[in-house]
């Protein structure tokens, strides 16, 4: 992977921790791993994002659901101990009709059975556009998470451009006060990786369909606005946009071309 992301001028990546659909993970190559840290201290990667699968359900109305999601974020964790310079990303989870206080509660109790004291492995909350009964489409539940975790140093958040615009908050017109309203609530130190997506959306739609760069509702002024950013300049900025491995480098050299 970190062949590949060098290949198209990338100096960050993220990767799916297994199936992204499903919940299989392949068996640990601790050989390959020592490898790639390696190539990443030469090539001068930085902090690469491990994402969760989709089906990682912490909230789940069902109860081996959220045993499954568990389990899967206690084995993730510790197979990326193994790897240098990484953060792992997850979607809140969705209560399914229970409501968010439930929801939230159950997220809570999920991340403070797994997360334990030798994990050295950051987790992040991901902002989410409010689809269905998501959890996490307002700073003040990413809020609510990150307060009932024991282990404050080992959690955090990754934004999403696709998602705060379409979830209400405009990062069009008004990103200053939308990131000056972030560090008010939850705190702009806990915020550690950034998803850079364009939204084939209206504002607040709450509907999560990510465009190419410049290519939605967003623009690419506002994309080119949240990589300079005082308060944003310095994170991983990851693209999920509809892309094959061509369209991200050439996503990558426009953004980079752009870079004050």
């Amino acid at each position: 992977m970190g062949e590949t992301a060098r290949s198209i001028e990338a100096n960050t990546f993220q990767f799916f921790t297994r199936n992204p659909r499903g919940g299989t993970a392949k068996p640990l190559n601790l050989e390959d791993i020592a490898a790639y840290n390696a190539y990443a201290k030469t090539h001068a990667i930085g902090t690469i994002v491990a994402h969760a699968p989709y089906t990682m359900n912490l909230c789940s109305d069902k109860s081996h659901i959220r045993e499954f999601a568990r389990s899967m974020m206690r084995d993730d964790l510790e197979r990326l101990q193994h790897v240098d310079n990484v953060v792992y990303n997850f979607h809140p989870g969705s209560h399914v009709g229970q409501g968010v206080d439930l929801g939230i509660r159950m997220i809570i109790e999920a991340i403070n059975e797994v997360l334990t004291k030798e994990i050295t492995t950051p987790i992040l909350l991901e902002t989410m556009a409010g689809k269905g009964s998501e959890i996490g489409r307002s700073f003040e539940e990413i809020k609510t998470i990150i307060d009932g975790v024991h282990f404050q140093d080992k959690i955090g958040v990754c934004m999403d451009s696709c998602h705060v615009y379409d979830a209400g908050y405009d990062v069009v017109t008004k990103l200053n006060e939308v990131i000056d309203s972030f560090d008010d609530i939850v705190g702009i130190d806990r915020l550690q990786a950034f998803h850079l997506n364009d939204s084939k959306n209206d504002f607040g739609s709450g509907k999560d369909r990510h465009a190419k760069i410049g290519e939605g509702s967003l623009g690419l002024q506002t994309i080119v606005n949240i990589i300079n950013h005082p308060k944003l300049k310095d994170l991983p900025f990851n693209l999920e946009t509809p892309n094959e491995l061509d369209g991200y480098a050439q996503e990558i050299k426009l953004l980079r071309d752009k870079r004050l």
